[in-house]
């Protein structure tokens, strides 16, 4: 299946499974409120999962529980028995549950005791218990457990695959984040968009590709419900069908957080990999390195409450993840980019390849503030410049505007690599890809375009051919007309040394005012700054473009400081000839005579 299939699942079959599955709501009105739905039916999609894949082998694990219950260590004789890393030892399922009305509280209790501890620890955070009491009292939980049984709701691997059931667990987020007015693209980003983070990833990683195969570590700081890392794990499998992949992820929201360890589970993995908490605070994985970072972290969302912990990590300078710059609290995405470049692998400490050393790489998304917030010597710029200099910015690439279901606001996609290929060695690729899309034929939220597979691969060919100044263009076979741009441009043209210009304060007789040791003092009304570029001799500038129009004048070499921004939005402006004025007014005129003879039309000659 191709990735525009992939896309058009998420738009019917899946949307049609997890509505089926938030139907259960109808059991839930007038005990709870439309925004509590997912407190009970996010848990319940769960255990019912974890059921359904326990089902076929269930008689086997209490074969086998009763074999080994006398034993201090029993959990790989029940994993074994079970076939995944986790299982339920409860005599129940959901059928017999059924057929017991009178006692379905308790023995739906015992059922959820049964299950291993890693499953229980992801209820528990779900606060799960808490909803079957009201269940209880409100005398629905035998109709929701009779709703999840319904053949419909068949959540068993060969029914859903664990692709499918993170498209489901997507939609149910979204749905349950809806109602309860909160933003649902603070939890998942749309395939499209993770398939080309995914590629610019590897397409741009000259070691992916060893002798031995590809064996990769997968770290995502703000996973959600790692939909992320399982593409990350598909596409290098399409590569190389036998390839290794560990994933790694935090999360703070306990649903997504269960959705993203029950998958883990499912899947195989090691669940210890996927881990809670915030990660600005309480950093999971210190001292952890990575080949591949993947991260869609939230924006325009203050880091207040992390303040305390943050501010003590920036004072430990390079020993800390924070040491480049501090953000505004107001917006915490920087934090999280400085957070991925501490943890991506050092080429320096790592061994040779067959094809060079082998240095992390990520891809990250920001929005359009990372590019230029911040004068120089403010924590936005300072960051910048860490990057900048450390020659670990790649390439940028500006996304379809439209693209998330929860704004419609420019984004871009930031490749940060510790180890360049050598022609883009002190150079940064920036990729104008807003009109790289194909429309959707139905809007999900306010998403309403998707980098499909040709735009993907428009977008691709900029990436790999690193051309200085190129458009490409394509039509796509819907019709769309395609358009991606690609500049290239030297790190040093990013920077500028910010200096302060003075100019003499003034007596009363015009005469300039000296300080006691005869220096003449500076009128802090008349102080004015200039932005001189990285690659300018600072006097040169300052006696071509200041001294001609004020001859007075002078710099003040200790308030001098050097700045970064990135000009997306200038290194691609197109100038466009405005329009001539008497076109105007003949247009105007037309759209009035057109405007009166309607009105004439309308009421007649009254």
């Amino acid at each position: 299946m191709n990735t525009n299939q992939m896309l058009k699942n998420v738009g019917t079959n899946i949307q049609e499974k997890a509505a089926l599955i938030w139907n259960v709501a109808n059991t839930l009105v007038g005990l709870y409120k439309p925004h509590e739905y997912g407190l009970v039916i996010l848990p319940m999609c769960l255990v019912k999962r974890f059921h359904d894949c326990l089902l076929p082998t269930h008689k086997k694990v209490l074969e086998t529980a009763e074999k080994v219950k006398d034993l201090q260590v029993k959990e790989g004789f029940l994993t074994k028995a079970s076939g995944y890393q986790f299982y339920n030892t409860s005599r129940f399922t959901f059928e017999t549950l059924l057929a017991d009305s009178a006692n379905i509280a308790d023995n739906f209790e015992d059922y959820l005791n049964g299950f291993s501890d890693n499953v229980k620890d992801i209820l528990h955070r779900m606060k799960f218990e808490d909803q079957i009491k009201t269940m209880k009292e409100g005398k629905v939980l035998y109709q929701v457990i009779s709703d999840f049984n319904s053949a419909k709701a068949d959540m068993s691997p060969e029914k859903i695959s664990a692709i499918d059931m993170g498209y489901i667990f997507e939609n149910l987020v979204q749905r349950f984040s809806e109602s309860y007015d909160e933003e649902a693209g603070a939890h998942f980003t749309s395939r499209d968009i993770i398939y080309l983070m995914c590629d610019l990833l590897v397409n741009g990683d000259k070691n992916a590709f060893d002798s031995d195969g590809i064996n990769k570590t997968v770290y995502d700081m703000t996973m959600g419900t790692s939909q992320m890392l399982t593409c990350m794990e598909e596409r290098l499998k399409q590569f190389d069908n036998e390839a290794v992949v560990t994933s790694f992820g935090q999360e703070f929201n306990p649903f997504t957080f269960g959705i993203a360890k029950a998958d883990m589970l499912i899947r195989g993995g090691d669940p210890n990999n996927m881990q809670f908490g915030d990660t600005l605070n309480d950093d999971k994985f210190s001292g952890y390195q990575f080949d591949y970072i993947i991260s869609n972290p939230p924006f325009g969302i203050d880091w207040k409450k992390e303040a305390d912990d943050v501010e003590k990590e920036h004072k430990k300078g390079d020993a800390g993840r924070f040491g480049a710059g501090l953000p505004p609290k107001s917006d915490g995405q920087l934090l999280f980019l400085q957070n991925g470049v501490a943890k991506l692998k050092d080429p320096n400490k790592n061994t040779h390849t067959r094809a060079g050393i082998a240095g992390g790489r990520m891809a990250i998304i920001q929005n359009g503030s990372s590019l230029f917030s911040g004068d120089a010597g403010s924590g936005q710029s300072e960051i910048r410049r860490y990057l900048i200099e450390n020659d670990w910015l790649d390439a940028i690439v500006q996304l379809p505007n439209d693209s998330f279901y929860n704004t419609g606001i420019a984004t871009y996609i930031w490749v940060i690599t510790k180890d360049k290929e050598e022609k883009r060695v002190g150079k940064v690729q920036l990729i104008d890809a807003s009109d790289c899309y194909e429309s959707r034929r139905k809007n999900i939220g306010n998403k309403r375009v998707d980098i499909t597979d040709s735009a993907r691969n428009l977008i691709l060919q900029a990436y790999d051919e690193y051309s200085k100044d190129k458009v490409y263009e394509e039509t796509a076979e819907s019709g769309a007309k395609l358009v991606c741009k690609s500049k290239v441009l030297d790190s040093v043209d990013l920077g500028y040394n910010k200096i302060t210009v003075e100019s003499p304060l003034f007596d009363e007789n015009g005469n300039p005012v000296k300080d006691k040791k005869g220096k003449i003092q500076a009128d802090s009304d008349k102080r004015d700054f200039e932005n001189v570029p990285l690659d300018q001799d600072i006097d040169k500038y300052f006696e071509r473009e200041v001294l001609p129009y004020n001859k007075d004048a002078w710099i003040d070499k200790s308030k001098t400081k050097i700045g970064y921004e990135i000009p997306f939005t200038r290194t691609f402006y197109e100038y466009k000839q405005l329009e001539k004025a008497d076109d105007i007014a003949a247009r105007i005129e037309a759209h009035e005579k057109s405007l009166m003879e309607k009105l004439h039309n309308l009421f007649g000659d009254k």
